[in-house]
């Protein structure tokens, strides 16, 4: 397991570098906006000293060299515009992402593995009824569920807020009655995808003959089912849990959008649209991060319920 997790570790750190370097690439090629910092009425002379002052006037080799070295010990800059730290205004924005996520996530987890599993061992109408449902969940928009949620939930019936975010700081039941229909819209399509594949791995696990020979010497079902048969379906579920977990923190930055949640969807937007490359870097950093500590924590633990791909 400490080889697995060594290897795991240093493709990571490579990843990260190529991507951080893929992207600060690209970040050179959007259009100066020095001008737009200063204003229109800024001279020749402050426009040269501003992109001086921003490193513009060096080569990307350099300045991605130099960023790389302060992002390794944690500054990730200064916004452009508003001189705020870039880790700071993280900081302050990504656990409001993260509650969406996660609870979005710890559902989809649950509902669609439940699901997944029921209609492998009942099969019959259940099972066409679930793959009915995930294909319909597959195909309708994320945005477009959050849409109808707010005209049901807070328009029509005034149950729920149609936007905003409250700290559960601040209020622990309108922090849930806020996430209520956000985590809801991006969650409907993960439970879909989990249930689908849950589905196919359950079913080729009950196929196998070592389960029917269990079968066969009156082993109790639950114990079949929980042993046997979802320890091995496991580390398909697992993969797809991660995957929808990272579609879910890309989801939820669009949903933020509709229910006017300022998490990381919102900085991005509007750090994009005004080229404000710290910040945009910054966010780019922390989803690659996240992307990458899940799939090293589902690694590991399908190298736990799988002793052969500790050798892979």
């Amino acid at each position: 397991m400490r080889a697995l997790l060594v290897r795991r570790l240093a493709a990571a750190a490579v990843l990260l570098i190529v991507i951080t370097a893929l992207i600060f690439g690209l970040t050179s090629l959007v259009p100066d906006p020095t001008q737009q910092i200063l204003g229109v009425t800024a001279t020749a002379d402050q426009f040269v000293a501003k992109q001086h002052e921003l490193g513009l006037d060096r080569p990307v080799g350099v300045r991605y060299l130099a960023w790389l070295g302060d992002a390794v010990r944690g500054d990730l800059g200064v916004s452009w515009f508003t001189g705020v730290p870039v880790a700071d205004t993280i900081t302050a924005r990504l656990p409001i992402t993260a509650s969406l996520a996660v609870p979005a996530t710890l559902v989809s987890a649950f509902l669609g593995i439940a699901y997944g599993m029921l209609a492998a061992i009942r099969g019959g109408w259940v099972d066409r009824t679930v793959q009915v449902l995930a294909s319909i969940g597959f195909a309708v928009p994320g945005m477009w569920i959050a849409l109808l949620l707010v005209i049901v939930f807070a328009v029509n019936l005034p149950w729920l807020p149609a936007t905003g975010y409250v700290s559960i700081s601040q209020s622990p039941v309108q922090w849930i009655r806020s996430l209520i229909l956000p985590v809801t819209a991006i969650a409907i399509g993960s439970v879909a995808a989990i249930a689908a594949q849950t589905r196919s791995a359950v079913a080729w696990v009950l196929a196998q003959d070592y389960v029917r020979t269990l079968r066969s010497r009156g082993l109790p079902r639950g114990r079949l089912l929980l042993r046997h048969v979802l320890r091995n379906a496991a580390p398909t579920a697992l993969t797809v849990v991660s995957l929808q977990f990272i579609g879910l923190f890309g989801g939820a930055i669009v949903v933020e959008q509709v229910f006017a949640i300022q998490g990381l969807g919102s900085l991005a937007s509007a750090s994009a649209s005004r080229s404000d490359i710290p910040v945009v870097l910054g966010v780019v950093v922390v989803g690659v991060v996240v992307v990458l500590a899940v799939n090293l924590v589902v690694d590991l633990l399908v190298g736990w319920l799988d002793p052969k791909v500790r050798t892979r």
